[in-house]
């Protein structure tokens, strides 16, 4: 396995139609959140296909070897170089041992700024650095939360779905708190995965989604509020939106 293997592979299944429709939807324009991603028209279930051949066997691909496929890939123009490397360090995560796990969550702090569209984030960033802190400290990931690069604030919102599988609601609640609250963050974006976190605490107990919103619902902003709600029963939806400005 190389970078140029892998990239062949891409560029063979590569559609100029479902480029052009992908740099639409992830927003590559001008002063959008995406300006400037370059896109070969691959979709996702085609980027699994190619990284499946790679490690659908038993065969352990030495990490180094890993890192070195992926740091290459990483520093590709292109959308789909930059997933299909995150979606191959994810499977190497899983199959690594406890020293390799360490050695690819240091790796993927250290290129963060590679990791630079919602995708990316949401396809790594819960398998890696979410799993990875399941066990340890995560006040990391309120280092991240403070970050003024945008996609390194999404990874450490994501990287709580890992806790929020397990069970484990704290770190979302404080980051949601930090985020909207303190720091009013104000990026669509982030409101949404705020949301939708929330929103995944609750479907697992709706008692520690309920007893947040009575906190802040009235100063929530919208978009994370109308996403947190989504799986309530509408008396409770109502309720909460109600709430909305609301803040005697």
């Amino acid at each position: 396995m190389n970078a140029s293997e892998i990239q062949c592979e891409l560029r063979r299944v590569a559609r100029a139609d479902k480029a052009l429709i992908l740099a639409r939807f992830f927003k590559t324009g001008k002063g959008e959140y995406g300006e400037g991603d370059r896109f070969l028209g691959v979709g996702v279930p085609e980027q699994r296909k190619i990284v499946r051949k790679y490690f659908s066997d038993r065969r352990r691909i030495p990490c180094s070897r890993t890192l070195t496929v992926v740091r290459c890939l990483l520093r590709s123009a292109f959308h789909e170089d930059r997933l299909t490397a995150l979606l191959i360090l994810v499977e190497q995560f899983k199959k690594g041992s406890a020293e390799e796990q360490a050695s690819i969550f240091d790796f993927y702090l250290k290129n963060l700024k590679r990791i630079n569209n919602w995708d990316l984030v949401d396809l790594s960033a819960p398998n890696i650095v979410g799993v990875f802190l399941l066990d340890k400290d995560p006040s990391l990931l309120y280092s991240l939360a403070d970050s003024e690069h945008l996609w390194t604030r999404r990874i450490a919102v994501l990287a709580t779905f890992a806790f929020i599988r397990a069970g484990m609601f704290e770190p979302i609640l404080t980051l949601a708190e930090f985020l909207l609250i303190r720091k009013r963050d104000t990026h669509d974006l982030m409101q949404k995965a705020i949301g939708w976190m929330l929103r995944e605490a609750g479907k697992r107990n709706e008692e520690v989604l309920t007893t947040f919103l009575d906190r802040f619902s009235a100063v929530m902003p919208r978009t994370a509020l109308r996403y947190s709600i989504e799986k309530l029963h509408a008396p409770a939806r109502d309720k909460y939106l109600g709430k909305r400005g609301q803040t005697h």
